[in-house]
């Protein structure tokens, strides 16, 4: 029944995206006018569920958290490195949107003396903006700096709140969250007349010279950047603990195809567990626990989409960044991808809901959607593997003091009267 509505829905996008492309081609005055008026009222909704998106995933992901007390032996171990692997994630996604710069020449990084004299003032006016002095300040201005900063403030005194109390709000935020991701699944429900609408625009802007070059090299960022972390970057990050990267992509293996093809992590989660346990032969406790805490938080391929997509559609917009500026949307990328939990084309809106939030025109996120689902599949696929990597490496880290742990308690005497 799924795979039937899967289809349905595929083909309503195909649908769209061919009467978008005949529409374009039309160039009719009254049919890009209609085009520009669905494009905007769908806009105006997605903004209306941009920022509470962003808030609400990242607080109801860290408060669902055990207390820092409870993870500070395993937990810091799994967030650290996930922490780790998503930002290097996103920063070879920057250094190949760099590299390959599919933003046209116009719009580029501005690196000159003028970009230079024009943001000396801006970042402290910026940085100043980014502490809100209300809570309803970085919402009402559309503020995403602030409203990460009250996410993450919001987030660490959740975790240091008693466990009553963090459990009522995150069931506050959770149910929350919920209602906010119901209002964007029936905002789904008018993506394929925003498709045609983005498709009918962009075929307009094209005539007025964007260039479909720049959406394949775009394109290229997003898959390269992917590949470069899957089969480098965690190989090297195995490597360096001595590990061996290809047995461990072969015991996971079956894990690594079933996310391919669900583009699923929680429906890899039991598969997952099991090829760690069976045939990497991690301890229960450790695969278990490092898991689905990776599932929930470890997105490398999200934080690498984030960043490449935000950059590219703004930079086609007009909007230039200084390299400072870049190089803060690795950390924005990262915080927002490790707030992205289960949530469908998660990667896909909250990149959507940043340039809603930014005023950025959307007309080639309406583009970029039919190549996602491909996007998506790889990206799946490398989180897992991602969550695979961080599970392997904490469990050579914590082994040695689990068996260390285990043989006191069994011992006939405590450890210390026994060395004394």
């Amino acid at each position: 029944m799924a795979q039937k509505k899967n289809y349905g829905v595929n083909l309503l996008f195909a649908i769209a995206f061919i009467g978008g492309l005949a529409g374009g081609y039309l160039n009719l005055p009254w049919l890009d006018q209609i085009a520009s008026i669905v494009s905007q009222i769908f806009i105006n909704l997605l903004k209306l569920v941009s920022l509470p998106i962003i808030f609400l995933s990242i607080v109801a992901t860290a408060s669902g958290m055990k207390s820092a007390s409870d993870v500070r032996f395993m937990g810091f171990k799994v967030l650290k490195y996930t922490l780790l692997t998503t930002i290097l994630a996103a920063t070879v996604a920057l250094i190949l949107f760099v590299i390959i710069d599919p933003s046209s020449s116009q719009v580029s990084m501005q690196i000159g003396d003028a970009a230079a004299k024009t943001n000396q003032k801006g970042y402290l006016t910026y940085l100043i903006k980014a502490i809100p002095s209300n809570i309803v300040q970085p919402f009402s201005e559309n503020n995403v700096i602030g409203v990460l900063f009250l996410a993450m403030l919001l987030s660490l005194a959740t975790l240091s709140l008693p466990n009553d109390k963090k459990e009522l709000l995150h069931s506050f935020f959770s149910g929350l969250y919920a209602a906010i991701m119901k209002i964007t699944t029936w905002i789904v429900y008018l993506m394929p007349l925003a498709i045609w609408a983005f498709i009918t625009l962009f075929v307009r802007d094209m005539r007025d010279g964007l260039e479909i070059k720049s959406l394949a090299l775009y394109l290229s960022c997003v898959v390269i950047a992917n590949l470069v972390q899957a089969l480098i970057v965690l190989p090297i990050f195995l490597k360096m603990k001595k590990i061996p990267p290809l047995k461990t992509a072969r015991g996971m293996f079956p894990a690594l195809s079933l996310a391919f093809f669900t583009k699923s992590s929680s429906a890899a989660l039991p598969l997952a567990v099991k090829c760690a346990e069976e045939r990497l032969k991690i301890s229960r406790e450790v695969a278990g626990f490092s898991f689905p805490l990776c599932t929930t938080i470890n997105m490398n391929g999200c934080a690498a989409f984030i960043l490449t997509t935000v950059l590219f559609v703004s930079m086609n917009a007009g909007i230039s960044f200084s390299p400072i500026e870049m190089i803060s949307w690795i950390f924005i990328a990262t915080i927002a991808a490790v707030g992205n939990a289960g949530v469908p084309m998660g990667c896909y809106f909250l990149a959507s809901a940043f340039l809603a939030a930014m005023n950025v025109p959307l007309n080639i996120l309406g583009v970029i959607l039919p190549f996602y689902t491909l996007i998506d599949m790889l990206e799946t696929s490398i989180n897992v593997w991602s969550d695979s990597c961080v599970t392997a490496v904490v469990f050579q880290e914590v082994s040695g003091k689990i068996v260390q742990a285990n043989a006191e308690a069994n011992a006939p005497f405590p450890t210390n009267l026994v060395q004394g």
